[in-house]
Order: structure tokens, then sequence, then C-alpha cells
């Protein structure tokens, strides 16, 4: 036999079945409970409120129980949360335990317990917390769904999952937390800005097994930003981008993220002095669906980052310096005038070498 609370497995009276895991008024759970999944779209709620949920027992967690009565020592110990969510303790046999704040399994079993013991008192504590799922979608570098060590924040699972990207909104962070046992959801808006800028850390909570994190997207970055993004661990250490064509050392290079245009062609060893074609620095990038985009630069140097004139890199980008008419001229004539004139000097060697040996045979 399985003890469970109610609305799991089993029937307890009312006054010792959870009313919600997740604190918070009612209006946070789904308007129609046993109705399956709510349709509805999340419920808005504060960073203050994320703050005030409560931590959910699941598979995986590890406990420790305690007696107050020193008789009943032998009884308690080690619990772990089965992966049916379901622990095995001496006296009760199987107890459902997930989906219960420790409080209410605290309650739950003196109440179990209380059929069983004279004192039935007892303390019970998360001594192991089981590392949570999230998934991360939006602007960063491989959306995804990630696990990821317990108390794990906002902060380090963007990081986990590359990082930023340029157009990331990381003013309007949205965060997304089961509401329910009914699968109905809560959200809230999380502004990472605040965190790097002003070291607010109630933007960044702990994150609960099962939430979701959406990176929205901007396009309304002003060159600032884009610049202390880049010097946050926010974004990616580094970036690798191709710089090809009229530079002093062509190749594939890594560059701090958001690197400007001009930036990488000076660390390509700059543009080469005649043949670079300053005002035609093309700049090819891969898409998510797998399009490109090429655009047309100048270089100048002094410039700052700016979208039109020095625009940030992201990770795989080419810059490609095109070459002056002058160096595409010289080129054409070394490509032809060179083979010519290495087969008119074949030519003479072997003409010469003929009429040689011909004279040598009339002597």
């Amino acid at each position: 036999m399985v003890f469970a609370p109610a609305g799991l497995r089993a029937s307890v009276p009312q006054e010792l079945s959870p009313q919600t895991p997740w604190r918070g008024s009612g209006a946070f759970v789904s308007a129609n409970p046993g109705s399956g999944p709510s349709s509805s779209a999340p419920l808005p709620l504060s960073v203050t409120e994320v703050y005030n949920d409560l931590y959910v027992l699941g598979p995986g967690d590890g406990l420790q129980l305690t007696f107050t009565d020193p008789s009943a020592s032998a009884i308690g110990g080690p619990v772990v949360i089965l992966p049916d969510g379901t622990s095995t303790l001496s006296l009760l046999g199987s107890v459902q335990l997930t989906g219960l704040t420790i409080g209410q399994a605290t309650r739950w079993l003196t109440s179990l317990y209380s059929k069983q013991l004279v004192r039935p008192e007892l303390i019970l504590s998360l001594t192991a917390p089981r590392p949570v799922k999230v998934t991360i979608i939006g602007e960063v570098g491989r959306p995804g769904l990630y696990p990821l060590p317990s108390y794990s924040t906002p902060v380090s699972a963007i990081q986990t999952a590359g990082g930023v990207t340029l157009n990331a909104d990381i003013r309007k962070i949205l965060l997304r937390r089961l509401a329910g046992p009914d699968g109905s959801q809560k959200q809230t808006v999380l502004n990472l800005a605040q965190v790097f800028q002003a070291g607010n850390q109630r933007q960044n909570p702990i994150l609960f097994d099962g939430d979701t994190i959406v990176i929205g997207r901007t396009e309304e970055l002003i060159p600032e930003e884009i610049l202390q993004i880049g010097a946050t661990n926010l974004a990616p250490a580094t970036i690798s981008v191709s710089v090809i064509g009229e530079v002093r050392s062509p190749g594939t290079i890594s560059v701090p993220a958001n690197t400007p245009l001009a930036e990488a062609i000076f660390r390509a060893g700059g543009a080469e002095n005649w043949r670079a074609n300053k005002n035609d620095i093309e700049l090819v990038r891969l898409n998510r669906n797998g399009t490109t985009t090429r655009e047309v630069f100048s270089y100048r140097d002094g410039i700052g980052v700016s979208k039109g004139l020095n625009p940030p890199l992201r990770d795989r980008d080419t810059i490609i310096v095109n070459r002056t008419f002058y160096a595409e001229a010289i080129d054409v004539i070394n490509q032809v005038i060179v083979p010519l004139s290495q087969a008119a000097s074949s030519y003479y060697f072997f003409r010469d070498t003929f009429n040689g040996n011909r004279n040598s045979n009339f002597r």
C-alpha cells in the first residue's frame, strides 16, 4: 500500500492535504483544477513572489528524517525519493512525497506516524537537492533542455546554453514556472541588466525543476549596451570569425564576444595598403534557419561600434576584404602574362637546346 496525500493517490483528511505547494494566492493555480493542464496564458507575478516560492520535493531529492523522541531515533534516518515519487519509511512502507513542500511533507508524515507512535513529532530536512531540468529558449547560443546543478540561477543557466546572442533583450527575460499539479503556469519578467549594472541579485532567483527561461529579441540595442553585454559573463567568452581576402593574416580567429568588424580586421593583421578596397568589406552571416545575409561596409579607423558602420560580430561570421580595381588588374596580368612568359622561356630553351645539338652533329 502506498500512502499518498489527497490529489495524488489516496485520500487523507482535508486539513492534512496540501493546499498548493507553490506559495502565493490561489490566482496562480489553474482556474479549472482537476480538468487537466490549463490552456490559458501563464499568470503574471512579481520577482518578490518568485522568491516566496517554496521548494517542491521530487524524484532524486535526499532527505533526513529525525524524531524528537529519543526512543524513536532508530526509526529516522536518510530518505531518498525514488523515480516513482515515493520513499520507503520504517513502519509505514511506501509513502508519496513528490509534489509536496518540506512543510507539507512534515505535516503529512507526522499525521501518518501519529497512528504508530505516541510522540510522532519529527523534523524533515533537505540534505541533497536533486539536479533541475530547465528549458532555455530564445536568443541564446544553444537553446534546449538542460540538466543543471541545484541552486542554479538564470545567469548560470544562460551561460550553460552558450550565452546570449547579439540581439538578446536581457532587460526582459521571461521566467515561467509550474503553478500547480494540474500543469498551469505562472511567469515573471527578469531584468538581468540590473544584475550587472547595479548588482541587484533579486533579478537572478534560484531556478526550480521544470522552469522555462525565454530570452526575447530586440533590434534597439545602442552601441554602449552592446559593449556592456559583451563585457559580462552572460555573453560567450570568445567567438570564432573568419577574415579572408586582402588582409595580412587571413584565416579563422577567436575574438571576444561583440567584437566590432574593424577590430577583427585589425586582429587579422590589418588591410593590405594598396590591394584592399576599404569601401568594399563584406560581412557574411549564417542565420539559424540556414540562410545567409550579406552586407557591405567601409573600413575606417577610429569609429566605435555602430550597426551601420562598424557592426559587432557574431559567432561564425565571415569578413571578406575585397580587392581594389588596381589589385584585380595586377592579378589578371599575373595570371595571363606570367604563364605566357614561362611558356616563351620554355620555347626558347628547347629551341636553343635543339639548335645546339644540331650544330654539334654537323661538326
